[in-house]
């Protein structure tokens, strides 16, 4: 009897002016991952980016961590790009080094197939160099891309980095299907598009140690903010049970001894009675001491008291607010989502409860078109007044989103010519641009008092 067909899952390099573990996994690839188990296909899994990569120990110094599993990646100075030649900033690989990734894939059997996924769109540099380097090893194993890049960028994709496939979108049931066609194996068990509880757990199992885990209790986001790519990633809205999302955090606990949970979700907090607030009722009837975390931020609208006393008491250690900015006619444009009467609100309640400033961030989208700097000070300088804590966060100009027009229109880069300009440590669509005044707003964002 032959053995099933060995399929190798791979997560790229990231070459960037700098790049930061912030509870980040691909999570999409891992739902892959354990959806091939499931239909009886051997995985193995190599992360570039994980601190935990076999043979990491070996190396002078590991990348230190912080609180709540987050940390900084290897990283390796490298040659900046031609065209970024003229940014006063050094750039790097961030990832183990080759020789060890090298190394590893000597090691892995001979897969049948391999999947790389991809994330933003200008760290496309680092899914060549992957590709290079896995074809050097296994140099006729068909290679299939998917993720965030091969989905906004599919043709851009297929001339630069020139997978053997290429898949957009949600991938489990096209990943099935082309399998099938490659190893004649038919699938057996076909995740129903419309139900995410058929979806096996993602296989975070292949990982030698987990700091955290990410969830993701719903895919797609009920909002159109112009600047998200979120619609055309997942253009439906949906979500899990409540009884298998708190059945997973049991799992990966009590099975793993994880204690951080980051969620993924775009829209977390929508219809929270109905979904969020079971999640953590459950956990709590468990007398589980779990932490929780929201990387993608929480709409600060449906912030109220009680759901702020809830989150507190399940856990959650870290609060991240989407404001945007405090130019309310801004605000309205980008899908007014919030007033000045919600910030505050949001804010007095999760305090009453116990959330301490220093747990309570919210990001300012800094660089959008038409975006002045004045603006920028003026928000953070609002925010710091609140006595909360603001965290920037660089607008990238992201292909088929609503503001991509005006974005291609006002940025001092081609960006339909290379997404390499996309980087948002370019601030690209910032007007008046000068490295001086961004550093300004970022010390201010930093240092305490108003």
């Amino acid at each position: 009897m032959s053995s099933p067909p060995h399929i190798l899952l791979i997560n790229p390099y990231i070459r960037d002016f700098s790049a930061f573990d912030l509870w980040a996994k691909p999570l999409g690839l891992l739902y892959l991952a354990g959806t091939l188990r499931a239909n009886g296909y051997r995985v193995h899994l190599l992360d570039c980016l994980d601190v935990h990569f076999e043979g990491a120990e070996s190396l002078h110094a590991l990348p230190p961590r912080k609180a709540f599993g987050i940390g900084k990646y290897f990283r390796q100075r490298l040659p900046k790009p031609p065209a970024l030649k003229d940014i006063p900033r050094f750039y790097y690989r961030y990832g183990v080094p080759p020789v060890l990734f090298l190394q590893a894939l000597r090691a892995v059997p001979q897969p049948r197939a391999i999947l790389i996924t991809s994330s933003m769109t200008y760290w496309y540099g680092g899914v060549i160099e992957t590709l290079e380097l896995v074809r050097s090893v296994f140099p006729e194993c068909p290679i299939i891309l998917g993720g965030i890049y091969a989905t906004l960028m599919p043709g851009h994709a297929r001339k630069q980095v020139r997978p053997d496939h290429l898949i957009t979108g949600p991938g489990e049931g096209a990943i099935l299907k082309l399998l099938g066609s490659i190893t004649g194996v038919e699938p057996g068990i076909m995740p129903d598009p419309n139900d995410l509880d058929s979806l096996p757990l993602p296989a975070f199992d292949l990982y030698p140690c987990l700091d955290y885990i990410c969830l993701l209790t719903s895919r797609g986001c009920f909002f159109s903010c112009p600047y998200c790519a979120s619609k055309i990633l997942q253009p439906r809205y949906y979500r899990r049970s409540a009884e298998g999302v708190a059945d997973e955090m049991v799992y990966w606990h009590r099975t793993k001894g994880v204690l951080d949970f980051a969620f993924y979700d775009d829209a977390l907090l929508l219809g929270f009675e109905e979904h969020l607030g079971p999640v953590l009722e459950a956990i709590l009837q468990q007398n589980l001491a779990l932490r929780f975390h929201t990387p993608n931020a929480l709409h600060v609208r449906e912030i109220t008291l009680e759901r702020a006393h809830l989150l507190y008491k399940a856990g959650f250690k870290t609060v991240r607010l989407g404001l945007e900015t405090t130019d309310w006619d801004r605000q309205k444009a980008l899908g007014d989502k919030m007033d000045k009467t919600d910030l505050y609100r949001a804010i007095t309640v999760l305090r009453k409860v116990g959330f301490g400033n220093n747990q309570i961030e919210a990001y300012l989208l800094i660089g959008l078109p038409g975006q002045t700097l004045s603006e920028i000070e003026r928000t953070i300088r609002e925010v710091k007044i609140l006595g909360i804590r603001p965290r920037l966060a660089e607008y990238s100009p992201l292909p088929q989103t609503a503001l991509w027009p005006e974005a291609c229109r006002t940025s001092r880069f081609p960006l339909a010519d290379d997404p390499i300009f996309h980087n948002n440590s370019l601030l690209p669509c910032l007007s008046p641009f000068s490295w001086k005044a961004v550093q300004v707003l970022k010390d201010l964002a930093r240092t305490q008092g108003g």
